[in-house]
């Protein structure tokens, strides 16, 4: 029985060994199994930190070391890994236990447009410490009919502000400042560099255009030295790729239409108003009976059947009688790009035709004038690989403009350009009609000035102003790794010249014409021309105007040779990354016969950073500038800035993991910048401050009859200042990027302060007193403040069924306060410049109306027309308290004309080749001037401005408008409107075609839209001009436009 046992337990020993390893695999099996691997960015470089963890099980999880590998268990060999990096495109990959995994994570642009375009080179984003934004050319291509880079850019890019003043063909380039004004010497615009040389953005079509970036901070503008004190704007164009050849062509039209003008009463309501404006006034001018109308007589302004009436009593719409409801424009562009192993290559075409809104009128003499705009832009590229390690670049561009604008606009008067859009601002519609049934012009002979718009701008005449432009670069690369890994040089030298060809057309300056008014009260004719003066016979209509065959405009010929040698280093030991940068450039610009302008700079840019994760940057630039002494032409400026990408930190993992946060980098930046930028650099009384200026004077006077001497003689115009000397911008900016939930909100918050001293003051802007006999020399003067922040947050979802919502939301504020300038030192604190903004406006600030005679004869008296106050005037404030309405009481009131804070907002959407967006703009904190006064000069011109002021209406929108009575300080703050507003600056619906029928056309894509821009405005302002930048506010401008516009894209 014990060895039966003993037998049995003998024989289950193999099964528990077999149980006992069955065991041990099973353990086994639950360790798991060891995957290896390398993560690797596109260029081929190791990732140190990326995130590889299990998907859907992320607390088994590792991150790469300083070469890049990575070792982790995981469950089995069907295990997905997610391998992850900020700013790259995360990757899913099989585990697998046999093979070394290697993973190649590419760049994610749309989370953090991961290449971004710097002073001299590109950096990734998140490496970046500088306050630089950028967007690319399919976003400004958004911006509906619109063919200028400058106006594309409104609202796209936060602390970018354009103001648009025209809508004049050719005309239409907006105002563009950065982070706001900081000068009062009209020098705020930022550089423009296409391609890395300085150039105008019109020389550059959207569709050519690869991206934009804005360099706004010391650190990111100080390499370009005293050109980057106001900010810097890098275009950079399109190059080709290796590939087959691709065929991009586009076509778009525009119709325009006329925006927001003025409202003027119609005759009939205008001359009621009159007679309203007339018994108010009747206390003062009791003559100014005489000139009220009776209802009988005004209504013969309604109503009107025959031309007899229509003539005799004109009731003219000037918005309708000088604009046309629309006009076309057209834009076709092409482009072209492929390349092989040995060269890449682009070439592009982009022609642009913009109509013009005026009216065409039978002038009777075989032509029309009137405006327009033709250009057509060419640019093409070549890369050579010539080596390995050498690569020739050759970029050529030109372009060609002709502008159409009447022959009178050669005078350059601002006056009397102004005159042909006066109709719409000015011009009453009861005194005659633009053009009577006999083809005569109307006119009004009862005061001076009246200019009939419509004969201004139909007999003008009409001239052509061709502008043609040529630019070449040659680039040459070349990899100096044999030297020291990661060294580069690059040698760029580029010519550009300009051509302007003007004064062709037809000169119909001399060649008069026959006008009429028929005094409506008695129906009489008054003819200008009665008869020839010189024949005594009736007056005839002449052909006087003459051809002219075109001459070059030497003072706007330009030429420009500019030439650079760069040196980059860029090497990464184990998590230490260090980039170098050294560059001499020198630039020689000339214009015309005047003397070339120089340009010299030294810069350099060195970084490091730690893992990614922080950051160091120094820059630094050596200039020199012709504009100063030998003592004072060169200086040395220079910036840092630290980083510290946050989220990168440890205690940030389970963010990370959780996908909270995706990215979050703190950025500081510190420096100071020179400029010695006056304006126009040929101007020459800025361009040599230093110096004594000497003008001659002529021949001098010898004996009683002051007979001409031989000899001649010069005088001293200006005096020198050998100390004046570059201003300083000193800029400090604190920024913070960030990105959660896989980027689904994404954005930067920015705080910025700069501060310019050493601020030219002009001899003719100085405190000097009027017996100082000369124009005093030029200082630096100056101390300017500005400060403000900037906001912006971009919203990504994308759903399972393939829907995108997309939007853009930014804010920039940017306020300006003058703290030293050349004050007169007894003139009243509030009346100094400093302790306000630049260019702020003053006015005579009313306290409501002046409601009764308790009122009127209680109020301060007025040094000057002080019997010329009613009751329902204003009610002016003594604001310096000494019971006189003078001069003194000017204070400063409202905003400047640049706004203090802006806003964008931009939605949409795309699924399934549908697409659509919105973008509204506004501004706040700004004031408009535009002194529309009703009644003027005894015209029946009214505007519709609100409500007057009457017993029955004691809080009205205005003054009652005088019509014989001549009052001081009348106007108070009536003409200073709040220039906010909101607009539909953008609209779009779209369908992309992408397979299906277009394949089999052999086009890649297809897309057809209908946009439209400025298609709705909010705003208090009379027009819809943001600044009075081409005329002053009474004088108007060629009226800003709304687009609708129908498109078509195709890629071959």
């Amino acid at each position: 029985m014990v060895m039966k046992n003993v037998r049995f337990r003998i024989q289950k020993i193999p099964y528990l060994f077999l149980l006992m390893l069955f065991s041990c695999v099973t353990a086994m099996a639950q360790q798991g199994i060891t995957v290896k691997g390398t993560v690797f960015d596109s260029t081929g470089e190791t990732v140190i930190g990326a995130s590889v963890v299990v998907k859907g099980n992320t607390s088994i999880g590792t991150i790469s070391d300083i070469d890049g590998n990575f070792v982790l268990t995981v469950p089995s060999e069907n295990t997905t890994l997610v391998v992850s990096f900020v700013g790259m495109k995360s990757q899913e990959v099989k585990a697998t236990s046999t093979n070394l995994i290697k993973v190649t994570l590419e760049d994610d642009s749309q989370q953090l447009e991961e290449v971004v375009v710097v002073g001299y080179g590109q950096q990734k984003k998140a490496s970046v410490v500088g306050a630089i934004t950028q967007t690319t050319g399919k976003v400004l291509e958004r911006a509906a009919g619109v063919s200028d880079i400058g106006a594309a850019l409104t609202g796209n890019l936060p602390g970018v502000v354009t103001t648009t003043g025209t809508g004049m063909p050719g005309e239409e380039d907006p105002k563009i400042t950065i982070r706001g004004a900081s000068s009062w010497n009209n020098n705020e615009d930022p550089l423009v560099l296409v391609d890395g040389i300085e150039r105008p953005m019109s020389s550059v079509d959207i569709t050519s255009v690869q991206s934009i970036s804005v360099l706004k901070d010391a650190s990111a503008t100080a390499v370009y030295g005293v050109k980057g004190a106001n900010g810097v704007i890098l275009i950079t164009t399109k190059r080709g790729s290796e590939g087959s050849a691709k065929i991009d062509v586009g076509f778009n039209a525009t119709l325009k239409s006329p925006s927001k003008l003025p409202n003027k009463y119609d005759s009939y309501d205008a001359l009621m108003f009159r007679n309203v404006a007339i018994e108010h006034e009747l206390a003062l001018t009791p003559q100014s009976w005489a000139d009220i109308r009776p209802q009988a007589f005004i209504e013969n302004y309604r109503n009107q059947t025959t031309v007899e009436q229509r003539e005799r009593y004109p009731n003219v719409d000037w918005q309708k009688a000088l604009f046309k409801d629309n006009t076309m424009s057209y834009n076709a562009n092409i482009n072209i790009s492929g390349g092989t192993k040995f060269v890449k290559y682009f070439a592009s075409a982009d022609y642009v035709h913009e109509g013009d809104l005026f009216r065409v009128y039978d002038n009777g003499r075989g032509y029309n004038s009137g405006y327009g705009y033709d250009r057509i832009n060419v640019r093409s590229n070549l890369d050579f690989n010539i080596t390995k390690t050498t690569v020739l670049k050759i970029n050529l561009a030109g372009s060609n403009g002709i502008r159409k604008a009447p022959w009178t606009n050669a005078s350059q008067s601002e006056w009397q350009i102004g005159q042909q859009w006066s109709g719409v601002y000015n011009i009453p519609p009861d005194v005659f009609l633009p053009q009577y049934s006999d083809g005569s012009w109307g006119m009004y002979p009862k005061v001076s000035n009246t200019t009939n718009s419509v004969q201004n701008i139909s007999i003008g005449g009409t001239m052509q102003t061709t502008s043609t432009r040529i630019n070449t670069d040659f680039t040459l690369e070349q990899d100096l790794s044999f030297i020291t890994k990661g060294l580069t040089a690059r040698a760029t030298i580029s010519w550009d010249n300009e051509f302007v060809e003007n004064n062709r057309g037809i000169n119909d300056l001399y060649n008069d014409s026959q006008s009429k008014w028929i005094d409506p009260e008695t129906g009489q004719v008054v003819w200008k021309n009665s008869y020839d003066t010189n024949q005594g016979f009736d007056w005839t209509q002449g052909v006087n105007w003459s051809t002219q065959p075109g001459s070059v405009d030497n003072g706007q010929t330009v030429r420009n040779l500019y030439y650079q040698a760069q040196l980059s280093w860029a090497r990464s030991f184990n998590r230490h990354n260090l980039t170098g940068m050294g560059l001499f450039s020198r630039q020689e610009n000339a214009r015309g016969s005047v003397m070339p302008t120089y340009r010299e700079d030294w810069a350099f840019r060195v970084t490091y950073n730690w893992a990614d994760r922080y950051f160091v940057e120094y820059n630094g630039a050596y200039n020199g500038s012709e504009k100063f002494s030998p003592e004072n032409r060169f200086a040395f400026f220079n910036s840092g800035a630290i980083g510290w990408m946050i989220s990168e930190e440890p205690f940030m993992r389970f963010l990370r993991e959780k996908h909270i946060l995706d990215m979050m980098k703190i950025r500081a930046s510190y420096g100071e910048i020179g400029s010695d930028q006056l304006g126009d650099p040929f101007d020459e009384s800025r361009r040599w401050l230093y110096m004594d200026s000497w003008k001659y004077g002529g021949h001098t006077r010898i004996d009683l009859n002051h007979a001409e001497s031989i000899y001649t003689w010069w005088y001293e115009s200006a005096i020198g200042n050998e100390n004046i000397q570059w201003e300083v911008v000193k800029k400090l900016n604190l920024g913070v990027d960030y990105s959660f939930l896989d980027g689904l909100f994404a954005g930067s918050l920015e705080f910025f302060r700069d501060t310019r001293s050493n601020i030219f003051v002009f001899g003719g802007d100085r405190s000097i007193p009027s017996y100082f006999g000369g124009t005093p020399p030029s200082i630096n003067k100056g101390k300017i403040r500005t400060t403000g922040y900037e906001l912006e947050l971009r919203v990504n979802k994308m759903f399972a069924n393939g829907l995108r919502l997309w939007g853009n939301f930014n804010m920039t504020h940017a306020r300006n306060k003058v703290l030293v300038k050349d004050d007169q030192a007894l003139r009243p604190a509030y009346q100094k410049a400093a302790g306000h903004s630049v260019n702020q406006y003053y006015s005579y600030i009313d306290a409501g109306f002046i409601q009764n005679y308790d009122q009127l004869y209680g109020s301060p008296i007025h040094d000057s027309s002080d019997s010329q106050k009613l009751v329902g005037d204003y009610y002016i404030v003594d604001y310096n308290g000494d019971g006189v309405i003078d001069s003194k009481d000017s204070v400063p009131w409202g905003y400047t004309s640049a706004p203090e804070n802006t806003f964008n907002a931009t939605v949409g959407f795309e699924w399934k080749g549908f697409s659509a967006f919105a973008q509204f703009y506004g501004v706040t904190n700004v004031t408009r001037d535009v002194g529309l006064t009703s009644l003027a000069s005894n015209l029946n011109t009214v505007y519709d401005t609100g409500t007057w002021w009457s017993k029955n209406t004691p809080d009205a929108d205005v003054v009652v408008p005088r019509w014989n009575s001549k009052p001081t300080y009348y106007d108070g703050t009536q003409y200073l409107y709040d220039g906010s507003y909101i607009r539909l600056k953008n609209v779009e619906v779209a369908y992309t075609w992408t397979k299906g029928w277009v394949k089999k056309l052999g086009i890649d894509n297809l897309k057809i839209y209908l946009n439209g821009n400025n298609l709705w405005l909010w705003t208090r302002m009379p027009d819809d001009r943001e600044a009075n930048l081409s005329g002053a506010g009474y004088l108007g401008a060629y009226p800003t436009v709304k687009r609708y516009n129908l498109g078509i894209k195709f890629t071959l």
